[in-house]
């Protein structure tokens, strides 16, 4: 079985809302498992309260739980143009799996929310892209043959680095149909990728 881990963090369910539709595209790949979990939150209970995040019954992941993926696709929000600080720390925290080389060639990916359509949503993308390529990982975007990224008819998130929504400034925009599509979209991608990459062939050196 090709295992495939969806790892995100979300305060006001947007991402969590993404994470999900991601999943739905990895299990259409046959001999594909998924499992869904979430970065540890690091704010104090009284702020989230009074910030309003969502509650969530997700299980929590360990850095360490990391190496026994084939692919791993990771969810953020944005936080001025980059990932959410909770995301950073989990990443911080994997130095070990980094001296192992335990991540090296395994397929990696990134989906985002961001508060407006300007608002850091490619530059969240690509920053992500950045200690994931330190692991050695394979990075996989949102290729153009998911036609809904170049729709104009309604706000969409989602771009070549990845998939994605725009929550809008008070958090009260959903992930459009679009936006979910593209999720699925790029679950899927990753999946074929990393099957692809886990197939028991023989590697054939030139002579």
């Amino acid at each position: 079985m090709t295992r495939i881990l969806v790892l995100y963090y979300s305060s006001y369910g947007h991402v969590r809302a993404l994470a999900e539709a991601e999943a739905e595209g990895a299990r259409s790949i046959a001999c594909t498992s998924v499992d869904i979990r979430r970065i540890p939150e690091t704010v104090p209970e009284a702020v989230r309260q009074a910030a309003g995040y969502i509650d969530d019954d997700t299980p929590v992941a360990t850095p360490a739980d990391l190496a026994a993926y084939d692919g791993i696709i990771f969810g953020t929000p944005t936080r001025f143009g980059m990932m959410a600080g909770q995301m950073k720390q989990f990443l911080d925290q994997a130095g070990g799996l980094w001296a192992q080389n335990a991540l090296v060639g395994k397929v990696a990916a990134v989906f985002a929310s961001t508060g407006s359509q300007h608002g850091g949503h490619e530059a969240t993308l690509l920053s992500t892209h950045i200690p994931l390529m330190h692991f050695g990982m394979l990075i996989a975007g949102l290729p153009y043959t998911f036609a809904g990224q170049t729709a104009a008819d309604a706000i969409i998130g989602g771009a070549p680095y990845g998939a994605g929504t725009i929550a809008g400034a008070d958090g009260s925009l959903q992930p459009t149909a679009t936006d979910l599509a593209g999720a699925r979209f790029q679950g899927r991608h990753v999946a074929e990728l990393a099957y692809r990459l886990t197939a028991d062939l023989p590697v054939r050196e030139v002579a």
